[in-house]
């Protein structure tokens, strides 16, 4: 992802914009999404049961999300002890919270859990988590780049 285009690079700390904000919670979301819809297909297709399929989509969140960040900062030329550092920084509590209400939802939906890759009820658990986590992750990534934290962390190394 080219990081130059986002609008907080130039901000003083504790200052940060909705739409920087937004920018940040869709790379989070991007990874998340890959992630998670990835796990939850290789578990339903393999048959395991809901705690291992859903320890497998989150592993697979976490993974894809600090790799988009990963490589990015990687192409901008940080070593991989510097950006394995960044990457850790910039997305932890990002990629936490919107796990944490993506999964929430998933989870208390009724027959979800249950719910089949053939069934609307699992895809529409599955994407309406993603909403209602892009709602809620939004206002934490606007406030962690504020004071120079999360995402804009990633841009202190361009």
């Amino acid at each position: 992802m080219d990081h130059s285009t986002h609008d907080h690079e130039a901000r003083p700390r504790g200052t940060a914009t909705w739409g920087t904000a937004v920018k940040a919670t869709l790379h989070c979301l991007t990874g998340c999404a890959i992630g998670e819809i990835l796990g939850m297909v290789i578990g339903t297709a393999l048959g395991w049961g809901n705690v291992p399929t859903m320890a497998l989509a989150i592993g697979l969140a976490f993974l894809f999300g600090y790799s988009f960040t990963l490589f990015a900062v990687l192409r901008a030329g940080l070593g991989l002890g510097a950006a394995i550092r960044v990457a850790l920084a910039a997305d932890t509590i990002s990629i936490t919270v919107m796990e944490v209400v993506d999964n929430a939802i998933i989870a208390l939906t009724p027959g979800a859990m249950d719910a089949h890759l053939t069934d609307g009820l699992f895809w529409s658990a599955l994407l309406g988590g993603f909403a209602v986590a892009f709602v809620i992750t939004t206002p934490v990534n606007k406030w962690m780049i504020g004071r120079g934290k999360g995402h804009a962390v990633v841009h202190a190394h361009h």
